[in-house]
Order: structure tokens, then sequence, then C-alpha cells
């Protein structure tokens, strides 16, 4: 199964805040117990490179990727470290065309006609749309799809375990992303069977 397929099976796209690499892994282990095998690991954080490194190398079952990635000298890096696939909260050209050239899956930020169109013109059939609750959510999201036919979402931003289905639902949905299944907190406090529950608690309300 390819990258972007195991994101839409998984559902959610959990947004992994890690302050210390040592972290990562009981993380990544967590999550996959809670039913959830992929990850998005953000570059908010300096751990962010040597936890992906972490996951990539001791954790093959899950899909680790790179998130909050700024320009192409980040995206390289994640790359380098076993980031599977990359995501960014606006749209850069140098990293869609690198990671195009490259073969890596890339799902850059877009919620205005013209970046769609320009991540469409570069091949792009996944794009994520944030902060989802600020710019308009599923109805925005809907009016969107009309013209851009085929063209999916992954939103983010007030997306939580009470209203996912709804976006699950949607058909120019691809996957949703979030923060709420791994809070930094629980993380920071090794509260791993927390996380597991959080995760197991969303898979069951996005898929039943």
């Amino acid at each position: 199964m390819d990258v972007m397929n195991r994101l839409a099976c998984a559902g959610i796209v959990p947004v992994v805040v890690l302050e210390d690499a040592k972290d990562a892994i009981p993380t990544a282990n967590a999550m996959m117990a809670g039913g959830i095998d992929v990850m998005e690991i953000t570059f908010r954080t300096s751990a962010a490179p040597e936890s992906i490194r972490a996951v990539a190398e001791n954790c093959p079952d899950m899909l680790v990727g790179a998130g909050t990635v700024l320009n192409l000298e980040q995206c390289k890096l994640a790359v380098q470290m076993g980031a599977k696939f990359i995501v960014s909260p606006g749209f850069d050209p140098n990293v869609v065309a690198w990671c195009v050239e490259n073969q890596i899956p890339v799902v850059p930020g877009c919620v205005t006609p013209t970046e769609i169109t320009a991540a469409v013109n570069m091949g792009l059939q996944v794009v994520k749309f944030f902060p989802a609750n600020v710019y308009g959510g599923l109805n925005a999201m809907k009016n969107l799809s009309a013209p851009f036919v085929g063209v999916k979402f992954l939103p983010t931003g007030g997306v939580n375990t009470a209203n996912l289905r709804e976006y699950i639902d949607a058909p120019f949905i691809h996957a949703v992303g979030g923060s709420w299944v791994c809070p930094k907190a629980d993380i920071a406090a090794g509260n791993f069977e927390k996380i597991t529950a959080l995760c197991a608690e969303a898979r069951q309300a996005a898929f039943g």
C-alpha cells in the first residue's frame, strides 16, 4: 500500500510535537497500540529530526512523516532522517517541486483556489487545509472541491473526536490531522497509555 493510501486508511494523521527524541519510540508504540500506524512529527521543535530517525529505524510498522516543513532545507533533512512524507502549513513551490522530483509524497497547505491550482498543476491531488476551523471548515472544502474535481483535503485545526465522523464521511476528505490524540503534555509526562486510549477512541469515532 502506498503512502497516500496508508494516510487514508488511518483516517487520522496525528500531529506529534516532541520536545525530546527519547519520547519518539514510546509515542509511536502507544499510537500503534491504539490502532493508528501513521504519524506526522512536526518541525516545531529541535528534537524533530532525531525523533523521525528514531521512529524510522526502530518502528518498521509505523509510517513516519514530517510536518510543519517550512523550507527546502528542513524538507531534505526530514527525508534524510527517514520521513516518508512531507506536510507543510503553506505552499512552497521549491519544497513541492523537490518532493515531486524525488517521488516523496507531499501535502502542502492550500486554502485558496490559487494555491490549490498551483498544487494541481504540479501533479498533486491531496492538499492540507489549515487552519480548517478558521477558513470555513467542511463547507469551504465542499465548495472548493466542486471546481477542483478529484482533489482531496487533509484538514487540521478544529477537528476532534466529536466532529471527526462528519469530516471522515465527506467524499472530499482524504484524512484528518490533529494533535488531540497525542497531547504534547501527555507525551512529556510519559502518559502513553492515555495516548493509546485517545487513538483507539478516535479510530472508533471515525470508523465505528
